[in-house]
């Protein structure tokens, strides 16, 4: 291992294989950060030829913390939320792909192995959102969940700190928007429901692919695509409004998929449907193509190409409007193909952009009486 001062003004090194890739964890990189004062690069000094890596398992960790505030705000023209809400920090589901990674540099963490092994659970998130929803001056609007990290991830089993946001939402009549990979929504099927009856939940199931060989390198430790399309069906079956959100769409790898995916959202009860372009900000475009390379290398050039077509030659693209979707022809031709197929289906009435609209006219403070803890 070989240490040197990292220089801000040139360019970082591609990210470093440290390991064959971990069964159950996407990331095959332990990357240091944007911020880190130090590059460290693994090298072969001749030493361990032969040997077995001897590296202990990575396990999770999660550590427990009192966040100062819970509920997020924005203002940014292509989301169309203007508040969300996030009960942890990092995910285990490890979605390689995953544009909120570089979140855990500003905990001096790495966005890659790191970000899906070390956790971190807001314990006082109910609380806080109690504080925030009975403040004199709050305006009620659509909250929405799971934006940044799957609020349904394998540690929400153990803390449920999820559930009792839903309780909490459903006793102010506060209309919320949940995002997840996982059927362990299904878990709060008796919460959504009566929700759903107020016009107060709209909840969005994302699809990737339908390929579990894919899936598991991936997203290795979401939901099997398949199981997330039977979530779908419960949930519509039990008058909870639920689309499919195919995010991100991978050129060479996932797009082909777009319209069995919307196909099988249609057939299980969706009411739409929405996808989102690969999107590589920050430290993700290392950890991305490393990934790649371990795990698809006769498709990681075709891969980067065909994004470059769609993000005008870069990695990645910032800018509002385009980031979400790509430019160029190729990206013009992904979204004519959504288009079709949702106006096959009956799907958003043919219209991308078009999500349910929540009722924020119902929304109270209960009062003193309040007491779920």
């Amino acid at each position: 291992m070989s240490d040197h001062k990292a220089n801000p003004f040139r360019k970082r090194p591609p990210a470093q294989v440290i390991q064959q890739p971990l069964k159950g964890r996407g990331a095959v990189v332990n990357m240091d950060h944007r911020f880190a004062a130090w590059d460290r690069v693994s090298e072969d000094d001749g030493w361990r030829s032969g040997y077995e890596d001897e590296s202990p398992p990575l396990k999770t960790t999660v550590t427990e913390e009192r966040a100062k505030s819970i509920v997020t705000r924005n203002d940014s023209p292509d989301i169309n939320f203007s508040m969300s809400l996030n009960p942890y920090r990092g995910c285990e589901h490890g979605c390689v792909y995953c544009f909120a990674r570089p979140t855990h540099s500003y905990l001096n963490l790495s966005p890659g192995l790191d970000f899906e092994t070390k956790l971190f659970a807001k314990v006082n998130a109910p609380e806080l959102l109690i504080e925030t929803l009975s403040r004199p001056g709050y305006r009620c609007d659509v909250i929405a969940v799971g934006v940044n990290t799957d609020a349904y991830q394998p540690i929400e089993r153990e803390y449920k700190l999820m559930r009792r946001i839903l309780e909490i939402c459903s006793e102010f009549n506060q209309p919320v928007g949940l995002i997840t990979k996982s059927a362990l929504i299904e878990r709060d099927i008796d919460l959504l429901a009566p929700m759903a009856e107020r016009n107060l939940v709209h909840t969005v199931l994302s699809v990737t692919t339908l390929d579990h060989d894919i899936s598991r390198f991936m997203e290795p430790r979401t939901t099997a695509p398949r199981r997330r399309i039977e979530a779908v069906r419960k949930l519509a079956a039990a008058g909870i409004p639920v689309t499919v959100n195919i995010a991100p769409v991978v050129p060479f790898l996932t797009d082909a998929e777009m319209e069995n995916i919307l196909e099988a959202a249609a057939e299980a009860g969706a009411l739409g449907a929405g996808y989102l372009l690969l999107r590589l900000p920050w430290e993700v475009k290392d950890i991305f193509k490393t990934w790649l390379e371990a795990h698809f290398p006769l498709k990681a050039a075709h891969v980067m190409s065909r994004l470059h077509a769609m993000r005008e030659g870069r990695d990645n693209d910032p800018e509002f409007g385009s980031r979400m979707l790509g430019s160029g022809v190729y990206a013009e031709l992904l979204g004519k193909r959504f288009d079709n197929a949702c106006k096959r289906l009956g799907l958003n009435d043919g219209d991308r952009r078009r999500y349910r609209s929540l009722d924020t006219t119902l929304f109270r403070r209960p009062g003193p009486q309040l007491d779920l803890f």
